[in-house]
């Protein structure tokens, strides 16, 4: 297994696991591998995309895993060495590659990605009930940030807020 950013031959494995993944997260929905395709390649993938997409590959180049990062910088601590910070948006593990080492390996690949661009720290969200994806976390030796909560705005209320709505 490989952990490298994603190029063109990892396209439509690729596609199939975030076609997986948006089942993971929307149960019972679907969405077209041709929608997907155009997505990744014309928003995750451009140039304007902040996000970088690491996949975790056999030989034969199908995906096992993705890690998708992007770089931010710190407004609350402008001290060297803490200015840059990484963001794990999105770390998938196709369901029939869990327990196989294909997370712990993109994981250490975000965690050199990081180093390498002067991060101080990674941080991602997780879903409160992932309890397998949360001793994952910590057994890399990751901490919960007990004072963070997350807050959405969407829909209806996006638009109030606003001023179109």
């Amino acid at each position: 297994m490989r952990v490298e950013l994603v190029s063109e031959p990892q396209y439509a494995s690729l596609v199939a696991l975030l076609c997986e993944l948006h089942t993971y997260y929307n149960e019972g929905s679907s969405v077209s591998p041709e929608t997907v395709r155009s997505y990744l390649v014309e928003e995750l993938l451009a140039a304007h995309s902040p996000l970088r997409l690491a996949v975790a590959f056999q030989d034969d180049g199908q995906v096992l895993g993705f890690a998708a990062v992007s770089l931010s910088y710190s407004l609350v601590d402008p001290s060297p060495g803490k200015r840059r910070q990484c963001w794990l948006k999105e770390l998938y593990v196709l369901s029939s590659g869990r327990s196989l080492g294909v997370g712990k390996a993109l994981m250490q690949w975000v965690a050199r990605y990081a180093l390498e661009n002067g991060c101080c720290r990674i941080d991602w969200p997780v879903k409160a009930g992932n309890a397998r994806g949360i001793a994952f976390y910590e057994s890399l030796g990751a901490e919960r940030v007990a004072d963070r909560l997350s807050y959405r705005l969407s829909g209806p209320r996006l638009g109030e807020l606003a001023g179109t709505g």
